[in-house]
């Protein structure tokens, strides 16, 4: 910048555009540039601006008048301008110092305008965040003040009060004390003025005293002298005075009423601190003798500081007052038998921390996620002032069954009949009869293998549901389901071949359920049926039919031929009609989970046949340890079902899983329910296998005594079958195998296809993979090939048994069983040279054979047990000899033989297990 822009003021502003009035400048301007290194180097660079021609001037320029500022800008201020000098820098060009010093202007001038902006939004923010705090502080500073004046009225009532009785007080001694002076003589009156000047030439030597001293006196009001004629105020007088003036002295700083203030006294204005000069030395930082004898060296709290307090205060205050609103809840803490930490201080309300710390006064230290043991738990509930009432896991399942129906709401509903009898008597065929159709005729091995329900309607419009049962002993588990659920029984015996163990397990079956039986004498187009020895068989049984003066219906059928069918029928109803079949409708749904699988495409599947109420689609069913929304319901014959009412059986769809056949199933309200109620029955069957797990393991002493033996030997067996039923069955069958020396482990029965964990469970367990009616899939057949996992498919139930019965005997050991060979008679004893005793002997019986068994028997004992050594026939060594003919004979390591000795001659061989 020039001199003269200094002296004007300093108000021109660097520009890289030249101020002042427009001209056509030179467009090349060759200035040098001094470039410095280091070491003290230094290099001159000729530098050379090229710069764009300026436009032309306007009249407004021509004539001097600056240009109009942009629109939204403030005009920027120019330097002045003295007559008869140019501009500064119109009428030349701006060197490179120049430029770069105004360039640098420009860009400290933005950096300031940045800083500038940055501080604004700061504070922008500042005072934002700030609001929310100040009204806090408003509020509590007006709840402070509202308290404040109340306290206030108060001491200025109680002030005033006694400011009155002074005032009494002074009045009376103030008329007692005239009443002195009055009586005083001329004399007295001299020497209390005396007195006064005295007290008057002190003051100012107390004035000098510390101001801590000073204080209380300089707030002391003078004494004013007495009025024209009136006699001074003596010493008691003045005291007095003092005494009553000084409340008003020392509360000068408080509010005082005044009047027409509406009764209420004015704010304490806030307290300033009194500024020592124009320098604040508290502020600076300097302390001098006179701060330190005045004590104004203490520092002074910030704003923010009292701010901070005065919310400390407010907090506390609420704080405060919410304790002292709440009131104790005591709560009834529901206690299950084992319950964790964060669980109990749910149920309590209370913080976990706490209740930890209550355990650890108990003297238990637990964390969070540990579990209590009921008593624990009720101690702690105690301890928090709660009540604690107990309940048991099980309780989860109280109430599931539902009240009991009235009488009024029972409506008649069909009989439910299970067909039961000896394994190919023709249950299934007389069931085919009845419903016209033909089941038996698809049956593998014309056997049934699986429970069928089914609803048959009459001509007459009657409808009957039955319950097919299979007949083989390995299904006695499915009869016994048929069993609980059924009204009536029919028991189906086949006139040719009578009552056979099945039958007998039948009727032991119905008699434990307690239905009635009606006896189907079955077959009776065979030439050789014999009817009444069937009825005679049943007499011993306790079966009394109705010909031999008993209650039990019989009723000769055909099944082949469909000959007695509607007698059958009519004993049926009949029967039902006795026993007064009703249930309740208009309720939730409660049944038995008949049979149930896993079907490829649909899932889950269960067979369930509805006791009482109706089952709808949608409701929630809770079955065993699976629940579900019924997604779809099927009859018998496949058709889709909306509802299905008491006595019907149904398949239904949308299970979690595929229920243990004759599992109780119920309808519960809600989801949560029913995962409630199936997490308990998984953790309850998840204890009892594991129970069963360490009581299969035996104590220690018998696993020490497995170790020495060796190891037991065992077939472990995967079991994988259409329906549940089947795999019971077939479950009970092969653990029926089991011998002494091999064990059966049954790892899985399941239902289903075979999948690619049931193979690599196999292989780890060197197990044989059984799959009755159902097929591996792709993945699970190629992963056996390549594990050498075998997979033995099975339809008929009879397979399986045989096949499992040759795996346990190829298991067991074979066993060294002896063979008699023959007697021969000691008849002479000869001592030969280095051979020792010889017997002479003559076969009495069977053979003698050279390294076979021998036992020497003396008088029927036997005294000696060894091998034959040496066998003789006259001087030649033989192979055996036969009876009749005599030998020698030499054992070894025995040379004790008598003449009469019984020599019993047998061989080892080793059979199968």
């Amino acid at each position: 910048m020039s001199e003269s822009n200094d002296q004007d003021g300093g108000k021109g502003r660097l520009s890289l555009r030249p101020a002042g009035r427009l001209e056509l400048g030179r467009t090349v301007d060759a200035g040098s540039v001094r470039q410095s290194f280091s070491h003290g180097r230094s290099k001159v660079v000729q530098v050379e601006v090229r710069k764009k021609r300026a436009p032309l001037p306007n009249p407004s320029a021509a004539a001097g008048a600056p240009p109009p500022p942009p629109a939204g800008a403030a005009p920027a201020p120019r330097p002045p301008v003295s007559p008869g000098r140019p501009a500064p820098g119109a009428g030349r060009a701006l060197t490179a110092t120049e430029q770069a010093a105004r360039q640098r202007a420009l860009v400290e001038q933005q950096r300031d305008a940045a800083r500038r902006e940055a501080e604004r939004r700061e504070q922008e923010k500042i005072s934002i965040l700030s609001a929310a705090e100040e009204a806090r502080r408003r509020e509590a500073e007006a709840r402070k003040a509202a308290e404040e004046e109340a306290r206030l009225a108060e001491e200025q009532a109680a002030r005033e009060k006694i400011e009155a009785e002074e005032r009494r007080v002074a009045e009376a001694a103030a008329a007692a004390a005239a009443a002195a002076a009055a009586a005083r003589t001329p004399a007295e009156q001299r020497q209390a003025a005396a007195e006064e000047a005295q007290e008057a030439l002190r003051a100012p030597a107390a004035q000098q005293q510390p101001q801590s001293a000073a204080q209380p006196a300089a707030k002391a009001p003078a004494a004013r002298p007495p009025a024209q004629g009136q006699p001074a105020p003596s010493a008691a007088t003045e005291t007095l005075r003092l005494r009553t003036a000084r409340p008003e002295e020392e509360d000068e700083g408080r509010p005082v009423r005044r009047p027409g203030a509406g009764g209420l006294p004015a704010r304490k204005p806030p307290v300033v601190a009194p500024k020592k000069g124009t320098d604040d030395r508290r502020r600076a930082g300097r302390i001098d003798v006179q701060a330190a004898i005045e004590g104004e060296d203490e520092k002074v709290r910030s704003l923010a500081s009292v701010r901070r307090q005065r919310e400390r205060e407010r907090r506390q205050a609420e704080l405060d007052r919410l304790r002292s609103d709440q009131v104790k809840v005591v709560r009834d803490v529901i206690l299950p038998e084992q319950i964790t930490v964060q669980e109990l201080a749910n149920r309590m309300a209370a913080r976990a921390p706490e209740v930890i710390k209550a355990l650890m006064k108990l003297g238990v230290m637990a964390t969070i996620t540990q579990t209590l043991d009921a008593d624990t738990a009720e101690l702690v509930v105690q301890e928090f002032g709660h009540r604690a009432r107990r309940v048991s896991e099980s309780d989860v399942e109280l109430g599931l069954e539902g009240d009991a129906d009235i009488d009024t709401d029972l409506v008649i509903r069909p009989p439910v009949v299970t067909i039961m009898g000896h394994v190919d008597h023709g249950k299934t065929s007389l069931l085919d009869a009845l419903r016209s159709t033909d089941v038996a005729a698809g049956e593998a091995g014309g056997i049934t293998q699986h429970i069928g329900a089914y609803q048959v309607t009459m001509p007459a419009g009657e409808r009957i549901t039955f319950i097919d049962t299979p007949g083989h002993e390995a299904f006695t588990a499915m009869r016994a389901r048929g069993a609980s659920v059924t009204d009536i029984v029919i028991l189906v015996v086949a006139a040719d071949d009578g009552v056979m163990p099945q039958t007998i397990e039948a009727i032991r079956h119905a008699k434990a359920a307690n239905a009635p039986i009606i006896v189907a004498i079955n077959k009776m187009d065979k030439p050789d049926s014999n009817p009444d020895r069937v009825r005679q068989e049943l007499l011993s049984y306790d079966i009394v039919v109705e010909e031999m003066g008993g209650e039990t219906q019989d009723v000769p059928v055909s099944a082949l031929k469909r000959t007695g069918l509607d007698k059958l029928i009519e004993a049926i109803l009949l029967q039902a009609e006795i026993l007064d079949l009703k249930a309740n409708p208009n309720r939730t749904a409660e049944g038995t989970v008949i049979e149930s699988r896993l079907d490829r495409g649909r899932g889950p599947v269960g067979t369930v046949l509805v006791q009482r109420g109706t089952l709808k689609q949608g409701d929630i069913v809770v079955a065993g340890s699976e629940w579900g929304r019924v997604r779809a319901m099927l009859d018998d014959k496949g058709k889709q079902m909306a509802a299905a009412g008491p006595s019907a059986p149904v398949e239904i769809l949308g299970l979690s899983g595929a229920p243990s056949a004759g599992e109780p199933f119920v309808v519960v309200e809600n989801e949560s329910r029913a995962r409630e109620i199936t997490e308990f029955r998984e953790r309850r069957q998840r204890e009892k296998a594991a129970g069963a797990a360490v009581g299969a393991r035996g104590t220690l002493d018998q696993m020490l005594a497995r170790i020495q033996a060796g190891e037991q030997k065992e077939v472990a067996v995967l079991i994988k079958a259409d329906v549940q039923g089947s795999a019971e069955a077939i479950q009970v069958v092969v653990m029926k195998l089991a011998h002494e020396e091999v064990k059966v482990r049954v790892l899985l029965a399941g239902v289903g296809q075979i999948t690619e964990s049931d193979v690599q469970l196999a292989k780890a367990s060197s197990a044989v993979i059984i799959a009755f009616n159902v097929r591996a899939t792709s993945q699970a057949r190629e992963l056996a090939q390549r594990e050498s996992v075998d997979i033995r498919y099975f339809s008929i139930i009879y397979e399986v048994a045989d096949d499992v019965e040759k795996l346990v005997k190829g298991k067991v050991a074979p066993k060294a069983r002896e063979k008699f060979l023959g007697y021969a008679e000691v008849r002479k004893v000869f001592n030969i040279t280095k051979t020792g005793r010889v017997a002479g002997c003559m076969i009495t019986e069977g053979l003698v054979k050279r390294g076979s068994g021998v036992r020497v028997l003396r008088d029927n004992v036997v005294i000696h047990t060894g091998e034959l050594s040496q066998l003789k026939r006259f001087k030649d060594d033989v192979r055996e000899v036969a009876r009749g003919y005599e030998c020698g004979l030499s054992f070894a390591h025995f040379q004790d033989l008598q003449e009469g000795d019984v020599i019993e001659c047998f061989e080892t061989e080793m059979v199968p297990g």
